[in-house]
């Protein structure tokens, strides 16, 4: 984006943030008064000496007010923070799935984008839904999928520990804080009450919220309680007055939760904190500068805000993502055992593949194209380009992400080499014993073949399926199997006239597809009566037993002279041994 000749403003203590109205970028207090109009719409410098330069993106602010503004960093107002620091939060109640996938991917983005720090912490507070083994495998998915935290609770960090099960002090002592500030206070009401409180809400068409009874005990009614060893949670006071607040995706932003919600848990009575104090307190102490996180989680954001004024500290700036959908729009369900990583993993999906359609249904980026890899997406990457629009996933275009990016994997040598290992592997696997020519298992060979089939296969396991085991196990005739070759007339012939092709290749000479069919259109003119159409059924049948498959020519050079010969002696003797019991 071309600069154009910085303007100096003096930011007040309540701004919060530049707007495009009527053509003039106005400044606008807390109280949305108009105290600096700049008639020339441009580059602003903050005083710290970091730049805003500003693009058209579309911002709400009310519905009969419409507003533009963002900036190449989509922060309006926000640089002291220093270094960016994001971070990714899943609860291990469960293993890693596609939406899950996509927040940390958005957060990962921003933090190589802007030189920050990608964090990956743990909200086990749940200890009642935790799954064994959830939150290492949350982390080995990142990693497999390309996208390692700088922090995390294997990692490690200067802001650990990680999970928040190990942090139980730091929101202890903020609850007393706030407690003790007249900002929160203990709650005494029993399960059975909340229960009949909900009970009458939904029997009177309302929505089911807490009465904030206990909020009116005197201090000597609470002593008594807790004399009396009466379990309790501590509760935060909502107090109305909600600020608006700027979201860099949804734009301006304010719920007044006071007036539809009751006063919210932050510590349950098993002294674990709630989601709401939890998230606040972690990403006051980790330095968190920006949280993007679903969109799901926006209509919280002003509850959030009333926490961190209460404890006195200064917010992130905040980002909610819109919603992974499938492609009927349909909400991605965790009961669909298909959208968790390890799934896709299993099944010969690629990382980059993922990646890649995760981000190209969606929005964020310069530019929407297939066969992005990390660096592009990075490099394309522009939180000013995310729409508030859902994004539709259509799974079923997953093998074509794949194929082009399997093709991408086979060009670049140092990932060819992981492929190679990968397929080496599966090959031992599926055929184990029946591998009779350990030279399959070589590495060169393997790679030959990955060359050829790049572009025609959708995934790596292809190649152990029953339709490409030519390539590793020589193939055994059936009778029915024999019985085609022996109906053709020149089978014999056309059998000799391969090996001849064969032999008379130079020690060490590859062969190349192109030159191979060359040569077996003149081979397939020196038979007599047989048409080169069953020349080749002829050749494919005897090669691997198959009717359909790669290119004859394909075949030839996958396998190698001295396997195609071997291949063909094989066949010579076997008409021959028919031909003298006949």
């Amino acid at each position: 984006m071309k600069m154009l000749p910085p303007l100096f403003l003096q930011f007040g203590t309540h701004s919060r943030c530049l707007f495009l109205k009527k053509t003039r970028w106005c400044f606008l207090t807390t109280q949305y008064s108009v105290v600096r109009k700049v008639h020339r719409p441009g580059s602003l410098v903050l005083m710290n000496g970091l730049p805003l330069t500003f693009n058209r993106k579309y911002v709400g602010l009310n519905t009969s007010l419409k507003t533009r503004v963002s900036s190449d960093f989509d922060e309006v107002g926000h640089h002291d923070f220093g270094e960016v620091r994001v971070r990714f939060a899943p609860s291990p109640t469960g293993f890693l799935h596609l939406g899950g996938l996509r927040t940390a991917l958005y957060n990962y983005l921003y933090a190589k984008k802007y030189g920050g720090k990608f964090i990956l912490r743990m909200e086990d507070t749940d200890q009642n839904r935790l799954v064994p083994g959830a939150a290492g495998a949350i982390e080995d998915m990142l990693e497999w999928a390309g996208i390692p935290p700088d922090e995390s609770p294997r990692r490690g960090g200067g802001s650990g520990p990680y999970l928040q099960s190990q942090r139980l002090a730091h929101y202890s002592q903020a609850a007393d804080t706030l407690v003790q500030s007249g900002k929160a206070y203990r709650c005494f009401c029993s399960q059975q009450r909340l229960e009949l409180l909900k009970r009458e809400a939904l029997c009177s068409g309302q929505t089911p919220r807490y009465d904030n009874r206990c909020r009116h005990l005197r201090p000597a009614q609470v002593q008594e309680k807790l004399g009396q060893g009466v379990p309790h949670v501590i509760r935060f006071k909502l107090e109305s007055g909600a600020e608006p607040f700027h979201d860099l995706v949804f734009g301006w932003n304010r719920h007044e939760v006071a007036q539809v919600e009751g006063d919210p848990v932050v510590i349950k009575a098993d002294g674990f904190p709630t989601y709401h104090l939890a998230n606040v307190v972690d990403d006051h102490m980790m330095g968190v500068s920006h949280v993007l996180r679903g969109s799901e989680w926006l209509i919280s954001t002003s509850k959030h805000l009333l926490l961190y004024r209460a404890l006195g500290w200064k917010p992130p700036v905040f980002g909610h993502l819109p919603l992974l959908l499938n492609r009927d729009g349909s909400k991605l369900s965790k009961r669909q055992g298909d959208i968790y990583i390890q799934s896709f993993q299993k099944g010969g999906a690629l990382p980059e593949a993922l990646l890649d359609i995760i981000t190209h249904c969606g929005s964020g980026f310069n530019s929407n194209r297939i066969g992005r890899r990390m660096e592009d997406l990075i490099s394309e990457f522009n939180p000013a380009n995310i729409t508030t629009h859902s994004a539709l996933l259509d799974l079923d275009k997953l093998p074509e992400f794949n194929r082009i990016h399997l093709k991408q994997c086979i060009d670049d040598p140092e990932q060819r080499g992981p492929l190679v290992g990968v397929l080496q592997g599966w090959i031992q696997e599926v055929y184990g014993t029946q591998v009779q020519e350990q030279d399959v298992l070589n590495a060169e060979y393997i790679a030959r073949v990955l060359d050829l089939r790049k572009g025609h296969i959708s995934s790596l396991s292809e190649l152990v399926a029953p339709e490409y085991s030519y390539l590793w196990v020589r193939p055994s005739f059936s009778d029915q199997q024999v019985a085609v070759l022996r109906s053709v007339p020149e089978a014999k012939h056309i059998a000799t006239l391969v090996v001849k092709l064969m032999e008379d290749r130079a020690v060490g000479e590859d062969l190349s597809v192109d030159s191979i069919s060359v040569e077996l259109k003149t081979l397939a003119k020196k038979t007599m009566n047989t048409k080169y159409r069953d020349v080749m059924k002829t050749i494919r049948l005897a090669l691997s037993g198959l009717q359909q498959g790669p290119s004859v020519s394909e075949m030839m050079v996958s396998l190698g002279p001295s396997e195609v010969t071997h291949r063909f002696n094989r066949v010579l003797e076997q008409l021959s041994k028919l031909d003298s019991f006949s």
